[in-house]
């Protein structure tokens, strides 16, 4: 009797001790700390297609999704006005051109011509005239003429010579063609009117748009037929070959995120699979949006900063918008 009582005193206490094992067992369990889950997200580099001429969408030569490369012409803008300009360009070069050539060539054959008689007719009527002059001068020497019929020869003699050496300087002029000035200013005027032309065609090339990375075509905003302003964004391109991970983590979880940091990062959608990235940035973020009161608990304001992290090797499927978990 006595060996039962010692079994099933035996047996009390080691249920009892049992139970006070599960007990512990279990506040152990709940008061473990959870482990501290950051979550973020895959983000990569953007780029926005637009073009700086206003027009319709006439053609969109890729779709949603498709890889491009760089260089690739993906729009095409139709700009009548852009075309009407490029005539008006043409115009404008074309006749300042002749300008030039006109003053660079100077006066026609016909106009030299012209001009050579009637230098010559002038020399006749000096030469006729000087003689009549002579004449008259000797007949007044002897008082045969009166004052008044030698200076009216005298006044004819003098015109006559005015009028030749007018004459020969239009024929010089003639034959020198247009100034210096002249010509330098009709040069200008072809400068400046090839330039307008250089500033329309370039205007042209702005028609063809290419992507300026290679990557994927994440989203088309216009639909053919459509009319884009300048500077409008018509696409956008995400570079996967510069994406990185973006965490916002409140101050007081920062430790061991420093610049630098290698971290690893399970990615989900890639079946939990595990990346190696290193710490590449962090910055605050905008007070009015992150800002957190603690001070109800005997603490201090906290802010939320923004970590970034580069993987360390390429991830093949790591698709921008993917979650990113850090587990600490």
């Amino acid at each position: 009797m006595e060996k039962k009582k010692n079994y099933n005193l035996v047996i009390g206490i080691v249920a009892l001790v049992a139970i006070i094992l599960i007990i512990a067992g279990a506040g152990y369990m709940v008061s473990k700390p959870k482990p501290l889950v950051l979550q973020g997200e895959v983000e990569a580099s953007e780029y926005r297609v637009s073009g700086k001429v206003p027009g319709r969408i006439e053609e969109l030569y890729v779709k949603e999704g498709q890889m491009v490369h760089a260089g690739d012409t993906v729009v095409y803008i139709d700009s009548p006005e852009v075309r009407a300009k490029l005539v008006q360009a043409n115009a404008a070069v074309a006749a300042a051109a002749a300008q030039r050539d006109k003053a660079k060539n100077g006066a026609r054959s016909e106009e030299i011509a012209g001009a050579y008689n009637l230098w010559q007719t002038a020399v006749v009527q000096e030469s006729v005239m000087q003689k009549s002059f002579e004449r008259i001068s000797r007949l007044y020497g002897e008082k045969v003429v009166s004052a008044q019929k030698y200076d009216e020869v005298k006044a004819k003699y003098d015109a006559a010579v005015v009028t030749s050496a007018a004459a020969k300087s239009k024929y010089d002029m003639a034959v020198a063609g247009a100034r210096q000035e002249d010509k330098e200013a009709a040069q200008a005027l072809v400068d400046r009117a090839s330039g307008a032309l250089l500033e329309v065609e370039s205007y042209m090339g702005e028609l063809y748009l290419t992507t300026p990375a290679s990557g994927v075509v994440s989203s088309i905003a216009p639909k053919v037929g459509e009319l884009v302003g300048t500077g409008s964004p018509v696409m956008t391109v995400l570079d996967l070959n510069d994406v990185w991970f973006t965490f916002n983590v409140r101050e007081d979880y920062l430790e061991g995120l420093a610049i630098g940091n290698r971290i690893t990062v399970s990615i989900p959608a890639l079946g939990s699979r595990r990346v190696s990235a290193t710490v590449n940035y962090m910055a605050v973020r905008d007070s009015y949006a992150t800002w957190k009161a603690t001070k109800e608990t005997d603490m201090y304001d906290a802010k939320t900063f923004e970590v970034r992290a580069v993987p360390e090797e390429k991830v093949d499927g790591l698709l921008p918008g993917m979650s990113a978990i850090i587990e600490r």
